[in-house]
């Protein structure tokens, strides 16, 4: 009974669903209860966190307000629900174990899996300390920062239930586990030198000394194996690309410190931000001109992919070789990255001079995430450290679907509820490793979250390893067109409703009418869409050889405009005949063909490339002057060009005019398709330039417009489309048979 003039107890049940595991919460949950006096208890579920706090009702709601304001800064809350309850008159307030009481063994697992985080500032000032007990200690980790996605092997979030289980707390280290003062209560890495994983391959001292001499190292990192050398010294850089195999494409550097970024490239604060952020990301910056770097780092690139230290191994490596290092994937060209000792001594020992390993195990391989900034956002190109598994929130409950994806920039997905779980990047799928990589990666997503698909999802693609996976599956599978995903993956991220207008551009994915589309423009409402427009379809002498040589599609336009005059008689005939000469609607292949028009490029090394030269050449010339592209007809831009490079105009003049002429196509579309929502989708919206130029002007007409962010424009993304366009076509069958 309460006392005469108190008011009696009430007690309030809160269900947390989102990333709220592995970020400090319960142990957040538990000060806050007893700052205000409140009893009750709070655990870790299947579906995310659970809490019951008892007491007066002033209390409760105060608790619920800071609950809402106050939370670990890296949780991410996607719903929440608040029930009272009868009070049980608790006495005290409990962290309980992790419980599945909320259903059983065979229950899917919704709560998502926080990616791993970027060593913290308090973290990192104990590294440093003499002092401290984790003096240069490499593993140190705290409930704001270190691994959690690459050391996860069940939910909920427990250190049984990771990598880790395998170290036993010291005496020491299981006090500040058990102190709610502390700020590793209950966290789940925790550990020190006494108790916690070592080094045991070179020391630290040794592997610097070897990047001193121009060696090799790989470097165990959190998600997997990195290659590290002199980014300064040519002959290591072009060692290390003679062993890797990787002849042109650019390599990423880490770097020291934010300072030594800033010598090397313009860093804008929302840059600066990104590269300090928790998830520490590659981030792709424009050079600054200075000199100090090897030619050939990234002589095939208008960009330097720049990263800070992220885990205390790198920071103590860096703190004894403050040197901007090459760090790139742990693997051979187009296999995928290591993530055992004694694989990488298998697989590297060919490139690898010295190995700097250690005895965490990682649960799974997970590369460096690559962003760029765009329209003052970040927007991920590679997802993956820092960012995977991707958690998306739908309004619609989907059935139990897993989507393949696409072959290039592989990831999968599976849909549970009212979310769609993004798995980290891939790779492309081409070499018998990447296909195994792809299998494993759907076995280790569905048994994380005891998931069973009943339907697979794919592209309609024949020739994908994805879709061929999809078709072998023995489960029902749903074909879902390429394009339509990259827009459904857009529209999903940002929770879009009702119709919308999509533009999705891209270097190729197979249409409904059998030829290579990638310059699309539809009209959508659900799972529905209609193809209102296009770019005009032109062949590709070679197939794939006009993908890597872009003078081929060039030479296409030429041909259908001018005729056979000056082309190589083999184009003229595999043109004459459309033999090995498919049609397309790529805008992709059109930057391709502008830029070997202009004499920016003739082949592409590695994907991307040429387009990213020609947006480069934008960055040196300013104007509102535009090619003309009447509705997606590329004939008076081919004849707009030709004349310009004949009249001697400069380059970045003409790539200038032909951004701008692709943008007034985007605003000629969006004003005549009666709709006032846009999406822009695909890998060609990766452009800077074309992006943030389409975005301020379909703006100006009253449009609004939605891009990608976190997830990946280019085919990363599409595995989130096909889920979420898989679900509502399912429905549509159910509502049509009732």
């Amino acid at each position: 009974m309460p006392m005469p003039g108190l008011a009696a107890p009430e007690r309030l049940r809160v269900r947390l669903e989102g990333a709220v595991q592995g970020v400090g919460f319960r142990p957040f949950v538990y000060r806050l209860a007893k700052q205000l006096g409140l009893t009750g208890w709070v655990h870790n579920s299947a579906t995310g966190l659970t809490v019951e706090v008892e007491g007066a009702g002033d209390m409760l709601a105060e608790f619920e307000r800071r609950l809402a304001s106050d939370r670990p800064r890296a949780s991410v809350v996607q719903a929440s629900e608040s029930l009272r309850v009868s009070p049980v008159g608790s006495a005290g307030f409990e962290i309980h174990s992790s419980s599945y009481s909320e259903g059983s063994d065979s229950q899917e697992k919704t709560a998502a899996v926080l990616p791993d985080l970027a060593t913290c500032a308090e973290c990192y000032a104990e590294l440093f300390d003499p002092a401290n007990r984790r003096y240069h200690y490499p593993f140190t980790n705290c409930t704001n920062c270190g691994p959690r996605y690459a050391i996860v092997h069940d939910i909920p979030y427990d250190r049984p239930a990771t990598t880790m289980r395998g170290f036993e707390l010291c005496p020491t280290c299981r006090h500040e586990y058990e102190d709610p003062a502390d700020r590793r209560f209950h966290a789940q890495p925790n550990a020190c030198p006494a108790c916690g994983p070592k080094l045991d391959g070179a020391t630290i001292v040794q592997a610097t000394e070897a990047l001193r001499l121009g060696q090799i190292i790989a470097l165990k990192g959190i998600g997997g194996f990195q290659l590290l050398a002199d980014a300064r010294n040519v002959a290591a850089v072009a060692r290390l690309r003679s062993l890797k195999h990787r002849d042109e494409k650019p390599f990423a550097l880490m770097m020291p410190s934010l300072e030594m970024v800033q010598r090397y490239c313009k860093v804008s604060p929302a840059e600066q931000a990104l590269l300090e952020s928790p998830a520490a990301p590659i981030v792709l910056l424009e050079p600054s001109g200075i000199s100090g770097l090897a030619w050939n780092v990234a002589h095939h690139s208008p960009y330097i992919g720049a990263m800070l230290p992220y885990s205390p191994l790198h920071h103590l490596l860096m703190s004894e070789l403050p040197i901007p290092l090459i760090a790139t994937s742990g693997n051979l060209s187009d296999e995928p990255i290591v993530i055992d000792n004694q694989q990488a001594r298998l697989r590297m020992g060919s490139i690898a001079d010295l190995f700097l390993t250690h005895d965490r195990p990682i649960a799974r391989p997970c590369d460096d995430s690559v962003v760029r900034l765009a329209r003052g956002c970040e927007s991920v190109i590679r997802m993956a450290r820092g960012y995977a598994p991707a958690a998306v929130r739908v309004s619609e409950e989907l059935p139990p679907l897993l989507a393949v994806g696409g072959h290039l920039k592989s990831t999968v997905a599976i849909a549970i509820g009212h979310q769609v779980f993004l798995s980290q990047h891939i790779g492309d799928l081409d070499s018998a490793e990447a296909r195994h990589a792809f299998e494993t990666t759907i076995d280790d997503l569905c048994r994380l979250y005891n998931f069973h698909p009943q339907t697979v999802v794919c592209d309609m693609h024949p020739d994908y390893a994805s879709s061929q996976w999809a078709l072998a599956s023995g489960l029902p599978v749903i074909i879902v067109q390429h394009h339509h995903a990259h827009a459904a993956a857009c529209a999903a991220e940002h929770g879009l409703q009702g119709p919308y207008l999509a533009a999705c551009w891209d270097g190729s994915g197979y249409g409904l009418d059998g030829t290579i589309w990638g310059g699309e423009f539809f009209l959508v409402e659900g799972p529905h869409f209609e193809r209102i427009e296009h770019l005009r379809p032109f062949r590709l002498p070679g197939g794939e050889a006009a993908v890597r040589e872009g003078w081929r599609s060039a030479a296409s336009l030429q041909w259908e405009t001018s005729g056979p005059a000056g082309i190589d008689k083999t184009i003229c005939r595999m043109l004459e005949r459309g033999v090995n000469a498919p049609l397309t609607t790529s805008v992709g292949r059109l930057f391709d063909a502008v830029a070997s028009l202009a004499g920016v490029a003739q082949k592409s090394f590695f994907e991307g490339q040429v387009a990213m030269m020609l947006e480069r050449e934008t960055s040196l010339a300013t104007s509102e002057e535009a090619y003309s592209l009447p509705a997606g007809d590329w004939q008076p831009l081919f004849r707009q060009v030709v004349a310009d490079v004949t009249a001697g105009v400069a380059r970045p003049l003409i790539a200038t005019r032909f951004h701008n002429a692709l943008v007034e196509w985007l605003v000629s579309v969006a004003q005549r398709s009666g709709v006032r929502q846009m999406v822009l989708s695909g890998g060609v919206f990766q452009n800077r330039y074309l992006l943030e130029r389409a975005a301020a002007r379909l703006e100006a007409c009253g449009m609004e417009v939605y891009s990608h962010r976190r997830v990946p424009a280019n085919d990363g993304g599409i595995a989130l489309g096909q889920a979420v366009l898989a679900a509502g076509r399912m429905r549509g069958r159910r509502h049509s048979c009732a």
